[in-house]
């Protein structure tokens, strides 16, 4: 027997945001080889399925593309309906390129499952668009994440001269990020913000500049963040940073008649 495989779209975390047929072969999946970040409650929508974990994380010990392409195929050969499901989009930044020409190879079908991607998600959650009339007409998703052996690309010049930019798995990097892009020409003062576990309940966001980026970046983050960066962003940045100084006036207000208030 020869099944299909399917590329399906995790989405960016929350459950409700797979597509429908992404939910239909799940329920009637019999292999689901998964990322690491895949949501518990989308992996329970494959009730009846053998669930194999070949998640890569940074810095960690990962499973080896080549294995997993090994994998599909054979899982092909003995079941159906196998899912290989990915976090965001197949097709953006999960290799999933390499999986569609190894299963080519080996004559198996394959059909990809298109999935939110965490750039939109992000958007969403800092509840700006990514273009905007008259202020930003493109957006570039880009990534200065390289494998061993790669060469960088040219994705500085790519996310410098668009109007938007969202940087996948730059967040480790960022000092680099920051020095690139404004050597290639953005202004230190463009707005950027840190998006963390897009689209769940613990989503938060962390506004600054393009320059403030090193700084900015939170220690030990977990779960996936994107960096968003443009003017669409310059409203929001005014307004937290205003938000900052009431707070931090209040502060200074509140504070001595507190102390003063003790000592009577």
């Amino acid at each position: 027997m020869t099944g299909t495989i399917y590329l399906v779209g995790a989405g960016p975390g929350a459950p409700d945001l797979l597509t429908l047929r992404a939910a239909r072969l799940l329920e009637r999946a019999d292999v689901v080889f998964h990322d690491a970040l895949v949501h518990p409650d989308t992996l329970a929508l494959a009730g009846s399925a053998q669930l194999v974990d070949v998640g890569k994380r940074a810095g960690r010990i990962s499973t080896t593309q080549a294995f997993i392409n090994r994998c599909l195929v054979q899982a092909a050969r003995r079941h159906q309906t196998v899912v290989r499901l990915k976090g965001g989009d197949p097709t953006l930044f999960g290799r999933a390129q390499e999986e569609i020409d190894a299963l080519i190879r080996a004559g198996v079908a394959c059909e990809v499952v298109p999935g939110v991607t965490a750039a939109l998600a992000a958007s969403a959650d800092l509840g700006i668009s990514l273009t905007r009339r008259g202020e930003s007409r493109t957006v570039a998703f880009v990534t200065p994440r390289t494998g061993a052996g790669e060469s960088d690309g040219d994705w500085v010049s790519t996310a410098a001269a668009a109007e938007t930019a969202v940087i996948y798995m730059g967040v480790g990097e960022a000092e680099r990020v920051s020095k690139c892009l404004i050597a290639h020409g953005r202004s230190s003062d463009t707005p950027i913000a840190i998006v963390a576990n897009a689209s769940l309940p613990e989503a938060r966001a962390w506004y600054g500049t393009l320059a403030e980026l090193p700084a900015l970046a939170p220690a030990g983050l977990r779960g996936p963040a994107t960096i968003v960066l443009g003017e669409v962003l310059r409203a929001r940045l005014g307004a937290t940073r205003g938000n900052e100084m009431k707070h931090a006036v209040a502060e200074r207000v509140e504070k001595p008649a507190r102390a003063a208030g003790g000592e009577g």
